[in-house]
């Protein structure tokens, strides 16, 4: 019988390397993540919420972030600020293109992870993870630092987790 094991657990492992050597991707430390922030909520009954970062391709191809999670909201999701006929605008973006060795900035009055529906007032201090799905590089986890409301986040880190 420990034949039979054996044999079984080979097999398994020689299907699951044929698997992953089939698979095309790349690893998440392709995308880079730096600056990550978000601004403390104005008032302890605000229901929204944006952080900010700035992603960094290093593969040789583009990659296109799809989706966004974190547990201090309900949902998160890519918007875009702009000015149409001297208002300030705000939409949402489906995916958001990082080209190959190049890098976007997701910053005040431009692109930004929008937060909706906070299950609790952003503080100073705090920190709030984020979970980034990307085309190629998969998942990313990302921390953001709670700053001020008008704080200047030159210098201020995150971290990918990797």
């Amino acid at each position: 019988m420990s034949k039979l094991v054996l044999e079984f657990f080979a097999a398994t492992a020689l299907t699951l390397g044929a698997i992953l050597a089939l698979t095309p991707g790349v690893l998440a430390n392709d995308v880079k993540v730096m600056g990550a922030f978000a601004r403390a909520s104005a008032m302890p009954a605000a229901k929204t919420g944006a952080v900010y970062m700035t992603l960094t391709n290093q593969g040789a191809a583009p990659d296109r972030l799809l989706a966004i999670t974190t547990d201090a909201a309900l949902t998160a999701e890519v918007h875009e600020g702009l000015m149409e006929n001297s208002v300030a605008k705000m939409r949402p973006v489906e995916t958001l293109e990082i080209p190959a060795g190049g890098s976007v900035d997701l910053k005040p009055g431009g692109f930004h992870i929008m937060l909706g529906s906070l299950k609790a007032p952003l503080k100073k201090g705090d920190m709030i993870m984020l979970r980034l799905k990307f085309e190629r590089a998969g998942m990313v986890d990302v921390m953001a630092n709670v700053g001020d409301l008008a704080e200047d986040h030159a210098h201020t880190e995150g971290s990918t987790g990797n």
